[in-house]
Parts: structure tokens; sequence; C-alpha cells
């Protein structure tokens, strides 16, 4: 597997990838490979957090960290993380958080944000929010807003978070 950032002549195979992950996803808006669209011309669109996995000479998955805060401190948002079908359950995901994580630490990031599976993303570290300071957004469940700390050395955090407009928050 190779993971590289994102290209512009990727972003037609990355949202048909996008689609095709959150197609049969439990928890899924229907629109996410559209927000990628969205987030990427806007102001919160970090080209070196916006990743994709290759495998077998297919796009496998992609991942995309934005700029949020929280109570006016800088975070990180995953959102989404996508891996195709036939791809799941063979370490894309994990892959892809792992360097996304790595990249934003180097850039001094200390926190990244995410709303996903309970399940899934405590096993790279995602703890609940709610436990490094975060207010949980209304309408949000509490065990799925989770957070992970980058750095060891990383300030507290407190308050509620503040998304990009793309994502309508």
């Amino acid at each position: 597997m190779h993971i590289r950032q994102e290209r512009e002549q990727d972003y037609p195979e990355i949202y048909r990838l996008v689609k095709e992950a959150f197609a049969t996803a439990e928890h899924a808006g229907g629109n996410e490979q559209d927000l990628v669209e969205a987030l990427r011309k806007g102001t919160a669109y970090l080209p070196e957090l916006a990743l994709v996995a290759e495998e077998e000479g297919v796009l496998a998955g992609h991942i995309l960290l934005t700029r949020a805060s929280v109570g006016g401190a800088p975070v990180m948002a995953l959102a989404p993380l996508s891996v195709r079908p036939e791809f799941q359950r063979r370490g894309v995901g994990t892959a892809l958080m792992e360097k996304a994580h790595e990249i934003a630490r180097a850039r001094g990031e200390d926190y990244v944000l995410v709303l996903g599976s309970e399940d899934y993303y405590p096993r790279v570290g995602y703890r609940p929010a709610e436990e490094l300071g975060v207010t949980v957004p209304e309408g949000f469940p509490s065990a799925s807003f989770m957070a992970l700390r980058l750095r060891e050395d990383a300030g507290p955090l407190s308050g509620t978070v503040a998304y990009a407009p793309e994502f309508g928050l």
C-alpha cells in the first residue's frame, strides 16, 4: 500500500470511492462525497492532510483532515475517512489515519476530532471528546464524538467545537 497526498486528477475517483464507502455505512448522510468537494474549496482545507491509499493499482481509501476549533483553539477535524468496500478490514483506514496523524503532529497540531464509530476509532487512540474538555455539540451522540491528543505537551481544550461552514453545523 502506498499513501500519498491527493492530486487534482484523483478527484473524480475519490468522489466515487467516498460514495461507495458510505453507501452501506451504518451512520451516513449520503452526501459525504459532496462534503469532500466542498471542503476542498473552503479555507479549512489543508492539501497536505488530504491523503489517498493506493493498493493493487487503484485508490483503496481516502482521508481528509480540515481545520476546526474548540473554544477558539485550533484543532483538526477528521471527516471523512473512506475505504472502498472491497478493501475494508485490511488495515487501509488505520494506515491512512496513522499517516494523517503523523503529518498533523509534524505540523505542530495538537488534537484531532472525529464523529464516528465508537468501536473503530478507539483502536488508534481516540477517546470521548468530553474527557478532553470538549463540549459535545447538540444532537451528536457523546460516545461517537471523540478526540485524539497528538502531542503530549498539547494544552488543554475547553469549549464547543466550530467546524468549517461546509459541514453545515
